[in-house]
C-alpha cells in the first residue's frame, strides 16, 4: 500500500508536469528575483517587507538549494534563461503570455517561451476538444448534419459526465500544479480545482460515445476498428494537452479518464430509457427543468466561487434546453427520429453541393446561436441583478454572486441549447435547407 502511494504522490509532482513542458519546447520567458507572484489555483502570494524569495518557495511547497550547493535554485536551473527584459532568445523561438485569461478572475500568468511551434499548435488543438468553441461548433453540426438522435445522446452524457466531474473537483478542493516550476500556458481555468481533469473526462466521454451510437446508426457502413482508433487519438490528444498547458498533473489525467469510463459503463445503458422519457412522457418538462435545477444550485453549495460554479450551472443549462426541445420536436413532429426498421442508415455520396448545404446549415445555425447568447446576456443579468438587489456597476463582482451567477448561466446556455434542436431547425425548415 505505501508503495502504491508513493507512485501516486510521484504522478502528482508538478516537477513532472514541468520536466514534460521542456521536453515539448516550454520555457519560462522572464522571472524577478526582487519581486514576483506565484499562482497557485487561483491563490496569489505577494512579497511582503521582510520577506525573502525562500519563504515564499517554501509557501509554493518549493524547495531551493543551499548557496553551498549551487548558486541557482533548482526552480532557477528549470527555467530557460531569456534577456533582462524578458524578451525570447534567438533562434526562432517566441514570447507569449498565457492563453485565454479569464476576465472573471484576472489572472495574467507569467510569459513563456515556445521552442517547438508545431507541438504548440498541436496541444493548443487538443486543448481546445475541450473548450465552449468546440462545443459550439461541434454539437451543432452533429444536430443540424448529421443525425439529432447522435447528437442529442451525446449531449446527455456530456452533461452528466461533466456535472460529476466538476462536483468531484470542488468536493476533494485538490489545488492545480504549483508554478513554479509549472509554466502556465494556459489561465482560463486556473482558479478551478485540479483532480479529476474534466478536460481528460470529456475528452474520454465524447469521442467513446460518439464511437459508441454512430456504430448504431451506420453498423454496416462503418468499420468498428476505425471509430475505435480516432476515440483513442482524441482522447490522448486531449489528455496529454492538458500536462502541456500546465493545467493538471499526470495524476489528474489519468483519474480522469477512469472517472469517465466508470461513469459510461453506468450512463450509456440507461441512454434510452432517459431519451424516451425526455421525448414521450407529460411529465418530462417539470422534471427536467427541476432536477437540472436542483443539481446547479448543489453544484454551488460546494465551493467558494469559481469558475467550475458557472460553467456547471452552463452545462446544465444547455442539457435541460435541449432535452426540453427534443420534447417539444416530437409533439410537433420536427426531425423525427429514424425508425428502427429503418436502421443502420446510408451515408450519402459526398458531393459539393452536400458539403455547401452543411457548412450554410452550420454557419446559419451559429450565428442564431452567438445572436441568442448575446441577447439573452444582455437582457438577464440586469435584471437578474435588479431582482436579487446586486449593483451591477461592477459586472465582475456582480457575477462572482449566486443569486446572479445560477440564474444567468442557466436562462442563458438553457435559451441556447432550446435554439439549437428547436428554433434553429425550425428556421431551417422555412428556409428550405
Amino acid at each position: 500500500m505505501e508503495e502504491i502511494r508513493k507512485h501516486l504522490r510521484l504522478l502528482q509532482e508538478p516537477q513532472l508536469v514541468a520536466r514534460f513542458q521542456r521536453v515539448c519546447g516550454i520555457r519560462a520567458a522572464a522571472r524577478s528575483a526582487e519581486r514576483a507572484e506565484f499562482t497557485n489555483n487561483g491563490a496569489v502570494h505577494h512579497y511582503t517587507a521582510g520577506e525573502t524569495g525562500e519563504e515564499v518557495l517554501a509557501c509554493c511547497g518549493v524547495q531551493r538549494r543551499s548557496p553551498g550547493e549551487s548558486g541557482q535554485s533548482k526552480v532557477e536551473q528549470e527555467v530557460e534563461d531569456v534577456s533582462p527584459n524578458g524578451t525570447a532568445p534567438p533562434g526562432g523561438v517566441r514570447t507569449l503570455k498565457p492563453l485565454r485569461r479569464n476576465s472573471l478572475t484576472g489572472e495574467a500568468g507569467q510569459e513563456f517561451v515556445i521552442q517547438n511551434r508545431f507541438l504548440f499548435f498541436f496541444f493548443t488543438l487538443g486543448t481546445e476538444l475541450g473548450n465552449e468553441l468546440f462545443y459550439t461548433l461541434f454539437f451543432p453540426f452533429l444536430m443540424w448534419n448529421v443525425d439529432a438522435f447522435v447528437g442529442r445522446r451525446l449531449i446527455m452524457v456530456w452533461v452528466w459526465v461533466m456535472f460529476l466531474g466538476q462536483c468531484t473537483k470542488d468536493v476533494l478542493g485538490w489545488p492545480r500544479p504549483a508554478s513554479p516550476p509549472v509554466v502556465k500556458v494556459e489561465m482560463f481555468y486556473n482558479s478551478e480545482y485540479s483532480m479529476p481533469s474534466t478536460h481528460a473526462m470529456s475528452g474520454t466521454a465524447i469521442p467513446f460515445s460518439l464511437c459508441n451510437v454512430v456504430k448504431l446508426v451506420l453498423s454496416r457502413q462503418y468499420p468498428s476498428w476505425l471509430g475505435f482508433s480516432v476515440a483513442i487519438c482524441w482522447c490522448m490528444l486531449v489528455c496529454s494537452s492538458r500536462i502541456y498547458m500546465g493545467m493538471h498533473s499526470v495524476l489528474d489525467v489519468i483519474v480522469g479518464f477512469l472517472y469517465s469510463v466508470f461513469i459510461l459503463l453506468f450512463f450509456l445503458p440507461a441512454l434510452d430509457l432517459i431519451d424516451g422519457f425526455n421525448l414521450n412522457s407529460r411529465f418530462a418538462p417539470p422534471v427536467i427543468i427541476v432536477i437540472t435545477l436542483a443539481l446547479a444550485l448543489f453544484s454551488f453549495t460546494l465551493d467558494s466561487w469559481s469558475t467550475s460554479r458557472g460553467d456547471t450551472a452552463q452545462i446544465l443549462g444547455v442539457g435541460a434546453g435541449v432535452a426540453l426541445a427534443s420534447h417539444v420536436n416530437r409533439l410537433w413532429d420536427l426531425m423525427p427520429d429514424v425508425a428502427a426498421d429503418q436502421l443502420p442508415l446510408t451515408v450519402p455520396a459526398l458531393s459539393a453541393g452536400l458539403f455547401w448545404a452543411a457548412m450554410l446549415r452550420l454557419f446559419l445555425g451559429v450565428l442564431v446561436l452567438v445572436a441568442t447568447r448575446a441577447l439573452m446576456k444582455a437582457v438577464t443579468i440586469p435584471v437578474v441583478c435588479r431582482l436579487s438587489r446586486v449593483p451591477s456597476s461592477d459586472l465582475r463582482k456582480a457575477r462572482q454572486n449566486m443569486e446572479v451567477e445560477l440564474p444567468y448561466r442557466y436562462i442563458v446556455y438553457g435559451t441556447m441549447g432550446f435554439s439549437l434542436l428547436f428554433l434553429v431547425p425550425l428556421l431551417f425548415t422555412h428556409l428550405g435547407l
